[in-house]
């Protein structure tokens, strides 16, 4: 697995942070797609979850092997200024929340959570692509055309 280096975000403020364990870089975008029912497994309610559509844990129960995760990070960039990345990744830190259905896993650090909270984890098959994607993001003020980056509520 090729190594991935990262950019955290807490608040409304970027700050680098070391960088995180070695992981496959996943496509990550956000594209018109129909909204999908999802739910967690994860003990918390609330806002402070992440939710897993059908389609997202049916995708991560074929391609992970062993202990591998999706993970889901947030990173500055594109251009609405913050955009999502995803990867597989098999290390879990300290600072990560895990959000588990049916046996798939999401991880989100602490940072990002900030950012992601309440939304949806997917995974959309398209005739151009196929990627794992966040819907309906409460956090998200807006996203950009190519729905790949958004901004955040202030």
């Amino acid at each position: 697995m090729a190594a991935v280096r990262g950019l955290s975000l807490r608040a409304a403020a970027l700050r680098a942070v070391a960088p995180w364990a070695k992981g496959r870089l996943l496509a990550a975008s956000r594209g018109p797609q129909a909204r999908r029912e999802a739910s967690s497994s994860s003990p918390e309610a609330g806002e402070e979850q992440i939710h897993l559509t059908a389609s997202c844990v049916q995708r991560l129960l074929e391609i992970t092997e062993g202990s591998e995760f999706l993970r889901l990070e947030v990173e500055g960039g594109g251009c609405s200024g913050f955009q999502y990345k995803f990867s597989l990744d098999t290390v879990i830190n300290p600072d990560d929340r895990v959000f588990e259905q049916g046996g798939a896993r999401v991880v989100v650090d602490s940072d990002s959570l900030a950012f992601v909270k309440g939304a949806q984890v997917d995974f959309s098959q398209e005739l151009i692509r196929s990627s794992f994607q966040v819907l309906n993001n409460p956090q998200a003020q807006q996203g950009c055309s190519c729905g790949s980056s958004f901004s955040i509520k202030l």
